[in-house]
């Protein structure tokens, strides 16, 4: 078992998947005394996590200024690094996604070799394989299956490269002479309480008279896992990671539950519904190739812009691509190698998102 009274970093703390990270490591976690929550941008409301048993500090701080992360990491047993800047839209310049995401692991890895930490978490993506842009097909694919991964975007470029930085620093000697172990999760397209891109759906749908008009298959499916699924793998992992390095170390796990695969609209459906949201057409209404062409005018007009003004629509070529390319993942290795099992059923899983989703609808209404 890992020692009592540890610290525990957690970069990007104040985010979507680190608040809820952070929640849970609160309430679950008795061998942590302190968490730091590391962020450029502080949730103020995460302070009223302390409670007797740990407390929650918050630290603002840059992650691409390797002082700032030096000084959240001093002291550290264990660093969970989910900062990231997450653009698929190109509403950020891709130097910036790179500093973040590339340089910003660089530094919490040499923070960890030069403060003496040993255990190192990193949050990872699904992008980091795919869906590529040949739109192959991965079904029910897990850590081992062979895919061609081909990336052109800055944001799976940034954290493929991050990815490979930290399972490379699995076996380092740090200050003191002890090893640094590693380990990566690869969430697939994380949903629930908080989730940015689902409040965006629902304001979309209520301009549109809480319609939805299908633009892709449901035969196109994905796989999706809940927040608090996610935030859970972290923890069962960061105690593990500590309990058996020497299994854990330099691997990488998808992260996984119940959650049905579905297409990303049908998926997004069993929340909206309940907002009295409908889904229009059992096909596609618009052809494949008006949808692409409207894509490539949208990639068109961001170049155009760019210089007066950001163009960032959800639909370019790369976003098209990825919601209309079957990528589901079908793995227990994460059972296998420590024991993970989801915290939430599905049905848990989607009554906290509806829950959430329809706090909407009194947002609407005192307006």
């Amino acid at each position: 078992m890992p020692d009592e009274g540890q610290v525990y970093v957690v970069t990007g703390g104040c985010g979507f998947l680190g608040s809820h990270l952070v929640r849970m490591l609160a309430e679950r976690s008795r061998n942590v005394s302190e968490i730091r929550v590391f962020d450029l941008h502080l949730d103020e409301k995460l302070r009223t996590l302390s409670n007797d048993h740990v407390k929650v500090r918050l630290v603002r701080g840059d992650i691409s200024s390797v002082a700032d992360v030096q000084a959240a990491l001093r002291g550290a047993h264990l660093v969970i690094h989910t900062a990231s800047l997450v653009d698929v839209w190109g509403r950020v310049p891709a130097s910036k996604i790179t500093q973040v995401n590339v340089t910003g692991t660089e530094n919490v890895l040499r923070a960890c070799e030069e403060e003496g930490i040993q255990y190192l978490l990193y949050t990872s993506s699904m992008e980091v394989v795919g869906p590529n842009l040949h739109k192959d097909p991965f079904y029910r694919g897990n850590e081992d299956t062979e895919y061609t991964v081909y990336h052109n975007q800055p944001y799976p470029l940034s954290k493929s490269k991050a990815e490979k930085l930290v399972l490379e620093a699995n076996g380092r000697k740090v200050k003191g002479g002890q090893i640094l172990y590693t380990c990566a999760l690869r969430p697939t397209g994380i949903y629930g309480e908080g989730h940015e891109l689902m409040r965006q759906f629902y304001k979309q749908g209520l301009k549109k008279g809480r319609r939805v008009f299908r633009a892709i298959p449901a035969s196109t499916e994905h796989g999706r896992v809940y927040v608090g699924n996610v935030a859970w793998m972290h923890l069962v992992a960061a105690r593990q990671l500590q309990d058996r390095p020497s299994t854990l170390g330099g691997q990488v796990y998808f992260c996984y539950d119940q959650s049905p695969y579905k297409s990303y609209e049908d998926f997004n459906m069993e929340f909206l519904s309940s907002c009295g949201f409908r889904m229009v057409g059992s096909r596609p209404l618009v052809p494949y190739f008006l949808l692409y062409l409207l894509a490539l005018l949208n990639s068109v007009l961001q170049w155009l812009l760019h210089p007066f003004c950001t163009y960032a629509p959800i639909l370019n070529p790369y976003t098209l691509a990825v919601a209309s390319t079957t990528f589901t993942v079908q793995t227990d290795k994460a059972e296998r190698h420590f024991g993970y099992k989801p915290l939430f059923s599905w049905e848990e899983s989607r009554r906290r998102t509806v829950a959430w989703v329809r706090s909407f609808e009194e947002g609407e209404k005192s307006r």
